[in-house]
């Protein structure tokens, strides 16, 4: 599957622009981080693109994602892939024993902390934001407090990078596709 037809996928399942913007940003990340480590950038990236794509046709922890990967698999993507994808749900206990999935882990809930802080800042936009902003913002538990810390935490020191250069390296991805994201804010670019 290539990356106009994944796209297609996320459309056609996926209504709700804000777990789209999701999905681009985490695809964003995986992008940026196939090349720092010199691996396949389409292959990562749509893990990144596909990892939520069935959020919203099951939106439970007994459907989300696995019954996603029988429409996967319907498609042709490869079970690698889907394996990767399943990866990123703690509950499927699936082993992240792969750089990718260690990943894909990582870049997840950390882009909707990212998203999140640059919404209230006045700017709102990425292009300003840096990792101190997040860092700031980190400290304040009411703050996005649907969003689990310690699991993005957990996630960065697993996959090998220190939290708040992973925020920088996620924040850079990120800036790369801020007005696909609706995050260009009010900075002339």
């Amino acid at each position: 599957m290539n990356r106009e037809t994944a796209l297609a996928l996320v459309r056609e399942f996926v209504k709700t622009e804000s777990l789209v913007r999701h999905m681009l940003s985490v695809e964003a990340a995986m992008r940026f981080y196939a090349e720092k480590y010199n691996e396949d950038v389409e292959t990562w990236g749509l893990i990144g693109l596909l990892h939520d794509f069935d959020w919203e046709i099951h939106p439970t922890l007994e459907q989300h994602p696995q019954a996603g990967s029988a429409i996967l698999r319907g498609r042709g993507v490869s079970e690698e892939i889907i394996q990767d994808i399943l990866s990123h749900a703690d509950h499927l206990k699936i082993p992240r024993d792969t750089l990718r999935r260690k990943a894909i882990c990582a870049c997840d809930e950390i882009t909707g902390l990212i998203t999140a802080v640059a919404l209230v800042r006045p700017s709102k936009s990425l292009y300003d934001l840096e990792a101190s902003s997040v860092k700031k913002k980190w400290k304040d538990k009411a703050f996005a407090a649907g969003t689990n810390r310690e699991e993005m935490e957990h996630a960065a020191k697993e996959f090998g990078v220190e939290l708040w250069e992973h925020v920088g390296n996620v924040i850079l991805a990120m800036r790369k596709i801020a007005p696909e994201l609706d995050l260009i804010g009010n900075i002339q670019k």
